[in-house]
């Protein structure tokens, strides 16, 4: 019996790379994305059907799982894939960024999955990953709504895997370190005021040490790879730590305290640890 994968954020990434990987391993694949009718690639290959979900519109949600379903007759797998990244100084984002992290990366994969649960729960049987990251373990300097999200994402699923075990659903979480892919690009919102010069030392350090790290990161290709073996090796497992230096940082914060950790990654940002002077620009009392 040919298996069903539906994927969401297909257009770019990990989730194309995904959409290619399982049709080459004779899945029926429900590629998902926005914008359906600009795709001129994924359209066409075998057993593929490309069709519209944004996170954002539930009502997308489950137009995408009536499609899938009218097209293939099952569904087997959900991953949750689509993302997307707020940075910058809090004091310098905007309020809807904030609200558009939490949308996509939280209420979003919410969305999709309560779109899907229905069909898992009639034949008692279904597999739903959700991509985390290994930002959902571990936070960076200005990075506060993006990790907020993948924290969310895994007390989401951490807590959603006890609720559907009982009706042979499971629930696993895939957590990517560094990936070579656009994520920096129309998936990332970089929210900064030069005017606020106080943080402008920290922008500059983090942008200096996050591109490098992306850059020397795993392929969406191999990432792909986990993918697969994770919703094909029939274990009640929960984490999956992808790539290896989600493997390294992972098991540094394992086998650190608190406040090893931080410092470690103080010095990795360069992170002063005492404030400095104020300036006259901030308000300085004579």
């Amino acid at each position: 019996m040919t298996h069903t994968i539906l994927i969401t954020g297909t257009s770019s990434g990990l989730g194309r790379a995904s959409v290619r990987l399982f049709s080459a391993r004779g899945w029926n694949v429900i590629a998902t994305m926005r914008t359906p009718e600009a795709e001129t690639e994924l359209d066409r290959l075998p057993n593929t059907l490309v069709t519209r979900l944004d996170v954002q519109d539930q009502a997308s949600a489950h137009a995408a799982v009536e499609a899938g379903l009218a097209a293939f007759g099952r569904i087997d797998v959900l991953m949750n894939n689509a993302g997307y990244g707020a940075y910058g100084p809090l004091e310098a984002t905007p309020l809807a960024a904030a609200r558009r992290q939490f949308d996509v990366n939280v209420l979003g994969l919410l969305a999709t999955t309560q779109a899907v649960l229905p069909h898992f729960r009639q034949k008692r049987a279904g597999t739903i990953l959700n991509v985390s990251s290994v930002g959902g373990r571990v936070a960076f300097p200005l990075g506060t709504l993006y990790h907020a999200s993948k924290y969310a994402v895994e007390g989401f699923s951490e807590a959603l895997h006890y609720e559907l075990a009982p009706l042979g659903i499971r629930v696993k979480i895939l957590e990517p370190g560094g990936m070579r892919t656009d994520f920096g690009g129309r998936s990332l919102e970089f929210s900064n005021d030069p005017g606020l010069v106080e943080y402008q030392p920290l922008v500059e350090s983090v942008l200096g040490v996050l591109g490098p790290m992306m850059e020397q990161g795993s392929t969406p290709e191999a990432i792909a790879e986990a993918v697969f073996d994770a919703v094909t090796d029939d274990l009640d497992r929960l984490r999956y730590e992808t790539g290896p230096d989600a493997v390294e940082l992972l098991a540094a914060r394992r086998d650190s305290d608190d406040d090893t950790f931080l410092a470690d990654v103080r010095a990795l940002f360069e992170v002063a640890t005492t404030p400095s002077p104020p300036t006259q620009a901030a308000g300085v009392r004579s």
